[in-house]
């Protein structure tokens, strides 16, 4: 298996009194070698702009990862988009990456601010081949993917940052570029760059944006395997073989309940030693285990885990509370999150007495409704995920 991923990040900010953004990002996963990304920018604002910017990505990113040529897909959102009465003109402009195995990045880009691209800790000047397309002037490259670049896309909303307000003329893309390189140096995730770069333009433009602006950040590193056990196994006679297959993965690895993490320590002969101090008030204390990296409780946990994570793809607000913390949902967030790129899940289909109480808001199926939700929040993130039931 290739060695390298893509992680990708995204965020948006809206025209300053409208409720719908202007700029639409579409993520096609045809499979586990071709991942298409198409950031589009509607004309105008409001309403019309967010319905030409989705058509626009939509319609795309389903033809590139369908292997359809550009100039076929060109021509379909000119000939499906309504003509703008105002410009003349039928679709949005638009930024493809097609990333291909990992290995390779096709880029075609029309009318949107050009890609900055950062490789070794430097801005990387990458050949651009022009080609006209239905009179519309588009420019491609096709580069060799290494670990650690990092491709910046956005939307001009973002060096038009500023006009009138700190800046005479906007915020220059070479200056955008010497930002983000800065940035980059902190090793941050896709999405944090990506919050880093909107933010920055938010504040640049008073915090009353003067047009939509998004940013869409890919960053290429290593694969890293990582394995949660959730939950003890519907049948008592599988507990060797789950405990087997768990502790066989490559990666660190995680225990999510108290029970579970008993059943390891059996297997592990190893003694469990349960931490007595409350990091916080809503989270239990974790545990240690000698062969485990991190021992956490159950259900409360992972329900926190969740939060963090749909918060983690839309506006990651609470990033400082779990970037930090010290707490299990914390430590797990920060694993799945800034660390795993590949993710295995081990999750036992044994009832908890403990969660029959009608008291408690918990049971089996909200269990079984976590595991599904973080994993699809894990695969927005560009993640793989394999889900094991026992």
């Amino acid at each position: 298996m290739n060695d390298l991923c893509a992680e990708i990040g995204f965020k948006s900010i809206n025209h300053d009194g409208e409720q719908l953004c202007g700029d639409h990002v579409d993520i096609v996963e045809q499979d586990n070698d071709s991942t298409v990304i198409v950031l589009a920018d509607g004309m105008g604002s409001g309403v019309k702009a967010s319905i030409l910017s989705t058509l626009t990505s939509r319609i795309i990113s389903t033809m590139v990862a369908a292997g359809l040529p550009l100039e076929e897909c060109v021509s379909t959102i000119a000939a499906t988009l309504p003509v703008c009465s105002v410009r003349g003109v039928a679709y949005s402009t638009f930024t493809i990456m097609h990333i291909i195995n990992s290995r390779m990045i096709e880029l075609i880009q029309y009318d949107n601010p050009h890609i900055i691209y950062i490789r070794n800790g430097e801005l990387y000047d990458y050949a651009k081949n022009e080609i006209t397309v239905d009179g519309k002037k588009i420019y491609r490259s096709a580069i060799r993917l290494e670990e650690n670049d990092i491709i910046i896309a956005m939307s001009d909303g973002c060096p038009h940052a500023g006009i009138g307000v700190a800046y005479n003329f906007g915020w220059k893309v070479e200056d955008i570029a010497d930002y983000m390189l800065s940035m980059s140096a902190g090793g941050f995730t896709a999405k944090v760059l990506s919050s880093l770069l909107i933010e920055e333009v938010n504040r640049l433009y008073g915090g009353k944006p003067g047009d939509d602006a998004t940013a869409c950040v890919i960053k290429v590193r290593k694969r890293v395997p990582m394995n949660i056990l959730f939950g003890p196994p519907s049948d008592r006679d599988d507990c060797s073989r789950m405990m087997s297959l768990f502790f066989s993965k490559e990666g660190k690895h995680i225990i999510c309940g108290g029970t579970t993490s008993s059943i390891a320590a059996k297997w592990l002969r190893k003694p469990l030693k349960p931490q007595l101090t409350f990091e916080r008030t809503d989270i239990p204390p974790i545990a240690e285990l000698d062969g485990v990296d991190l021992v956490t409780e159950g259900v409360i946990t992972v329900n926190k885990v969740v939060e963090y994570a749909n918060d983690y793809i839309t506006n990651n607000e609470f990033y400082e509370d779990w970037g930090y913390g010290r707490d299990g949902a914390s430590l797990i967030t920060r694993l799945l999150i800034e660390e795993a790129t590949d993710i295995n899940f081990y999750v036992g289909k044994a009832v908890n007495p403990a969660h029959q109480n009608p008291d408690l808001p918990i049971n089996f199926n909200i269990k079984m409704n976590l595991v599904q939700e973080l994993s699809k929040a894990l695969k927005q993130m560009g993640k793989r995920i394999k889900v094991s039931y026992f």
